[in-house]
């Protein structure tokens, strides 16, 4: 599969949104990639990986944050369950897990209750060992400011608006797969 067939149904090459989008995509698939091929004892399905990173933000056109030229309705925090609706009607239920599962270092139904999030009631937490590895190497890059890599410090400051089990989370992935 080719994840470029479905990112130009939904987006218009030489735009800014475009780019932004695929540019994003394409540092955490590589991050993503690396870490899988750092780790073959993982038995990491790269594969998988490569379309399924290119593919976790496919729904951030339907949300409203101007700062990365999406106009949409919604809030941004649904990117992922609006990703992961797109990826089930294209046919590829298993890439939708990642986009629903990659917001934060995933969501627990607790999470999304306590927090009043405006997405579906249920768990969103990374479970497979690809989903893992994406949401883990999407924390590293900010679509709003591309040229850097963040830094741990500057994750681990960020996860902490997700509450003490996102922080966890991160900790635990960090351990596995860059110490």
């Amino acid at each position: 599969m080719n994840p470029f067939t479905i990112i130009d149904k939904y987006y218009t090459q030489g735009t800014a949104l475009y780019d932004i989008l695929v540019d994003h995509s394409r540092q955490v698939t590589q991050k993503a990639l690396e870490i899988a091929n750092a780790h073959p004892e993982l038995n990491a399905d790269t594969e998988f990986i490569s379309e399924a990173a290119m593919l976790h933000d496919i729904g951030i056109f339907l949300t409203d944050a101007p700062d990365i030229e999406c106009h949409g309705t919604r809030p941004y925090i649904c990117h992922g369950t609006l990703g992961s609706e797109l990826l089930k009607k294209e046919g590829f239920p298993r890439h939708a897990l990642v986009s629903e599962r990659h917001t934060g270092a995933g969501l627990s139904l607790e999470d999304i209750i306590n927090q009043n999030l405006p997405i579906p009631h249920r768990d969103m937490l990374p479970i497979s060992i690809e989903e893992q590895m994406i949401c883990f190497a999407d924390k590293f890059y900010s679509k709003s400011n591309p040229l850097k890599e963040k830094s741990i410090e500057q994750i681990r400051k960020s996860m902490s608006k997700y509450g003490e089990a996102s922080v966890a989370r991160f900790e635990r992935w960090y351990h596995l797969f860059l110490l």
